[in-house]
C-alpha cells in the first residue's frame, strides 16, 4: 500500500512558475514509476510526465521543455517543476504510483494560473 500526499499548489500568474512535491509512504518507493497527470476543468485527466525508476522520463507534447519531472528516492519525493505557466494549465495535479497492476493516486493539488 502507498499513500501520496502532493503539494506545492496555488495560484500563479502566467509566464510564472510552480514547483509541486509528491510525497510518499511505505517501501520500495524507488521501484514504482511515478507520474503527474492533470485534470482542467470539465476535461478528462490526462498524464503530464512519467519517471521511471531507473530515471528515464516521459512529457506530453505540450509540457516538453515547460516541465520537468524529477524524483528524490531517499526522501520518498517525486517532484514536477513547471515553467512558463499558461492560463490553460490551470487544473488540478495528482501524483500517481505504480507497479505492476498496482496503481495509487494522491488526493490532487489545485493550480490556477492567472492570466
Amino acid at each position: 500500500q502507498v499513500q501520496l500526499v502532493e503539494s506545492g499548489g496555488g495560484l500563479v500568474r502566467a509566464g510564472g512558475s510552480q514547483r509541486l512535491s509528491c510525497a510518499a509512504s511505505g517501501s520500495s518507493f524507488s521501484i514504482y514509476t511515478m507520474g503527474w497527470y492533470r485534470q482542467p476543468p470539465g476535461k478528462q485527466r490526462e498524464l503530464v510526465a512519467a519517471i521511471l525508476r531507473g530515471g528515464s522520463t516521459n512529457y506530453a507534447d505540450s509540457e516538453k521543455g515547460r516541465f520537468t519531472i524529477s524524483r528524490d528516492n531517499a526522501k520518498n519525493t517525486v517532484y514536477l517543476e513547471m515553467n512558463s505557466l499558461k492560463p490553460e494549465d490551470t487544473a488540478v495535479y495528482y501524483c500517481r504510483a505504480n507497479l505492476g497492476p498496482n496503481v495509487y493516486w494522491g488526493q490532487g493539488t489545485q493550480v490556477t494560473v492567472s492570466s
